[in-house]
């Protein structure tokens, strides 16, 4: 038997072509949220998850409710759903949010929607860019960061030696010059249409600050570890300042799954698209010298 079991929801970059399509064929629940889905947001984005290209999918405002549907289904669909705790990864929090019961189905993709949208119009008018430092330790890429001219912050902390860092394009170019002189592995531009949780996602605040003041929130049915804090959180006015301040600051993913681990966690399971958490727990675990069992439901 596990001591504890940790649900982690991915973010936006896990989208894959067909995605949720067996979820959606196999499962009446599946089928009937996922058509909810079509009729709230307005079009039929599992006409996109389904049968859309991946450059179909990668346009913002549809990949994050449709990762978003993708994890939420997965969570409901599972008959031994039952965490002791739960995190997500950027976008991956709603869904996280969402399937511990702190806002409903409808509300969550309502919002996320709203984020998406946001994000997507912020990205055209506020041109940036991120990429990937392996190799390297975290102080020293966040140095890096602090040493060049114009903005550029670590955004990602994925694991120990794997740092997303975001800004503007030229701050970003420079550090990257930077990280492979310091001795980095590798510096790799991503190829995202902005820089997420960077102060470059100040535009988009406004109209998502509101979206969740109108949200009701609920106390989680577990403790929620929000990116911002890497605390567990269950108070509702907490987790929704959080989940604003989230927009423009750091994922600390990294420091999220230590203390999931220091609180007991010794199991994990990613919901949804993608098994992109499962390395990055894999990797922290093993650094803190943990044995934990990892698996994912698609």
């Amino acid at each position: 038997m596990y001591n504890k079991k940790a649900y982690v929801f991915p973010g936006q970059g896990s989208q894959f072509p067909g995605m949720a399509k067996s979820l959606y064929e196999s499962s009446p629940l599946a089928k009937e949220l996922i058509d909810k889905a079509d009729e709230i947001l307005g079009f039929s984005i599992s006409d996109i998850m389904f049968n859309g290209s991946a450059e179909d999918l990668k346009a913002t405002r549809v990949t994050q409710p449709a990762v978003f549907l993708h994890s939420y289904v997965a969570a409901r669909c599972a008959d031994d759903f039952a965490p002791d705790m739960v995190a997500g990864h950027s976008l991956g929090e709603f869904s996280a949010l969402a399937a511990a019961g702190a806002m409903s189905f409808e509300d969550a993709l309502k919002l996320v929607y709203i984020r998406a949208t946001q994000m997507q119009l912020c990205c055209e008018s506020v041109p940036g860019t991120m990429a990937a430092v392996i190799g390297l330790p975290t102080e020293k890429v966040e140095s890096i960061c602090d040493s060049v001219d114009g903005l550029v912050i670590a955004a990602n902390y994925n694991c120990d030696g794997q740092v997303v860092i975001s800004g503007e394009k030229e701050a970003v170019e420079k550090a990257c010059e930077l990280a492979k002189e310091a001795g980095a592995k590798r510096a790799l531009p991503l190829a995202v249409s902005g820089a997420f949780h960077s102060p470059l996602m100040e535009p988009a605040r406004a109209k998502l600050a509101e979206a969740i003041e109108a949200t009701e929130f609920h106390a989680p049915a577990c403790p929620v570890y929000q990116n911002v804090t890497a605390c567990a959180e269950t108070d509702p006015a907490t987790i929704k300042a959080n989940l604003l301040a989230q927009l423009t600051s750091p994922v600390k993913w990294t420091q999220s799954v230590k203390a999931m681990l220091a609180d007991g966690a010794d199991y994990f399971c990613e919901v949804g698209p993608g098994t992109v958490l499962q390395g990055l727990v894999k990797r922290i675990a093993g650094a803190e010298g943990k044995e934990v069992s990892i698996e994912s439901k698609l």
